[in-house]
């Protein structure tokens, strides 16, 4: 392979933001190598003599009234309608430059505090003896990004009498401080399972929340009941009637069972499309997203210096890159072209899919696409790989149009994805009483005339993350 065909390659594989970043690092090393971009410039208004004798004479106004107020007085307490605490207060600190030029928009925006920074910061403020301050920054540390405990007393003891034998750790001191911790911010953070956590945020609540004394009893002795949703033998352990327990369940839901996620949410991913499918006068147009890849040209003054013809080092060092050049702008162009010839025919194919959603997908294969548009299969995976498309029905990566056959007792054909999306609505409109078990669901899609195995809706099922159907049941 030659390097043009490998440049070609792998830019053809690169997603939009790896292209954005690859093609300033082009830009930054080859000086042939500019944005085409198209500059405005607004010309100065040519002011007559009248309009400019108007403006002095204004400005000389203005410049006798300043003066005017200049030469009063300055009185000795001056009106204000404001403090300086009330200006000065809610002001952040600024940020500290770096002394690299280099700024990330992107990680200054999403930098945020951790949990364990939230909590050590409570603690901070929490007066403590020496010991209990080591015992709760060792606890601190021991707490995973959802707020639970991953150590158990036990444990955490072991941790903290290693060292001196002399100054050993009382386990009773180690759940005293624990007990302080779980006071922190969040509630129900250092909990050490789930029934600790409701229990810790249910104790929260004031006495008057109707069925928090027994939301606590069903969290603290009966959660692998409720997690089983085996409502007959919760109802019988519990007293409760089914209006009765559903309103303690209806308590219980309401926690949160990851209470540390709220204090470092997850990073945020961007995606920027490559293809943007809108309908115009009731057909199908596919464009390229030209924010995604910015103009690139040939600096003419350079290509202008080429042409001395000298051998001079500085002429060959520009000939050279004038080459680079010319591969990278036809490498980025053959991309464009046959991602652009791509996602046509996908759309074309897929036309169903935009007019009526899911269930009117079409099973589509790789081979189909480079049978269409006389390529291999290869080039259509690389260009179909983390490339997106943005249409009415929302954005979507091109891999998501591509789906296997099922046939159907016609002799026809049906997409899997289309009978993912009919295993979703099925199990959206149940009777959550009597949730629909892959067996029933395998038999409601046969009548629709499509053959299909109960381990494959089970398969289809699991991959929705759609939990089995004793599971989906629940009190109404």
């Amino acid at each position: 392979m030659t390097p043009q065909l490998q440049q070609a390659i792998r830019l053809l594989q690169l997603s939009s933001l790896d292209l954005h970043q690859e093609i300033q690092e082009v830009l930054a090393e080859n000086p042939m190598l500019e944005l085409d971009e198209e500059e405005t410039t607004q010309e100065e208004p040519d002011i007559g003599p009248t309009e400019a004798s108007n403006e002095s004479a204004s400005t000389d106004e203005n410049i006798a009234s300043v003066n005017e107020h200049i030469d009063q007085p300055i009185p000795k307490d001056l009106p204000v309608d404001t403090d300086w605490d009330d200006i000065y207060q809610g002001i952040p600190a600024p940020t500290p430059v770096s002394e690299s030029n280099d700024w990330d928009f992107e990680q200054t925006a999403t930098s945020g505090e951790t949990l364990q920074e939230h909590l050590l910061w409570q603690l901070n403020l929490t007066p403590m003896a020496p010991t209990d301050r080591a015992i709760a920054t060792t606890i601190i540390d021991a707490i995973d990004s959802d707020g639970m405990l991953t150590l158990d007393l036990e444990a955490l003891v072991a941790s903290l009498n290693i060292g001196d034998a002399t100054q050993q750790v009382d386990p009773a001191d180690v759940a005293a401080v624990l007990a302080r911790v779980q006071q922190f911010d969040p509630v129900g953070v250092a909990a050490r399972d789930l029934s600790e956590c409701l229990c810790l945020q249910l104790a929260t609540l004031r006495d008057d929340i109707p069925w928090r004394e027994r939301a606590i009893e069903v969290a603290r002795n009966h959660l692998d009941l409720l997690a089983a949703k085996d409502f007959a033998t919760l109802m019988r352990k519990t007293t409760l009637d089914e209006s009765q327990l559903a309103s303690v369940v209806a308590l219980i839901q309401s926690m949160n069972p990851r209470p540390g996620a709220a204090i470092s949410p997850a990073q945020t991913e961007y995606i920027v499309p490559d293809v943007i499918v809108t309908k115009v006068n009731g057909r199908w147009h596919v464009e390229l997203n030209r924010d995604a890849t910015p103009n690139l040209r040939i600096n003419p003054i350079y290509a202008r210096l080429v042409k001395r013809a000298d051998n001079s080092a500085d002429n060959a060092f520009l000939k050279e890159n004038l080459q680079e050049a010319r591969w990278f702008l036809k490498s980025l162009t053959n991309r464009n072209e046959t991602l652009l010839k791509v996602a046509t025919r996908i759309v074309e194919i897929q036309r169903g899919f935009l007019e009526y959603g899911e269930e009117a997908m079409k099973p589509l294969v790789l081979h189909d696409i480079a049978e269409a548009v006389d390529m291999h299969e290869s080039t259509i995976s690389r260009v179909t790989s983390r490339k997106y498309m943005h249409t009415p029905r929302g954005v979507f990566e091109l891999k998501h149009f591509f789906s296997s056959r099922v046939s159907t007792n016609s002799g026809g054909e049906v997409s899997s994805t289309a009978i993912r999306a009919l295993i979703k609505k099925l199990t959206a409109g149940e009777n959550p009483r009597k949730p629909l078990s892959d067996s029933k669901i395998a038999t409601i899609l046969k009548e629709q005339n499509i053959q299909i195995a109960r381990r494959t809706v089970a398969k289809y099922r699991e991959s929705l993350a759609i939990p089995p159907s004793n599971e989906r049941k629940r009190l109404v």
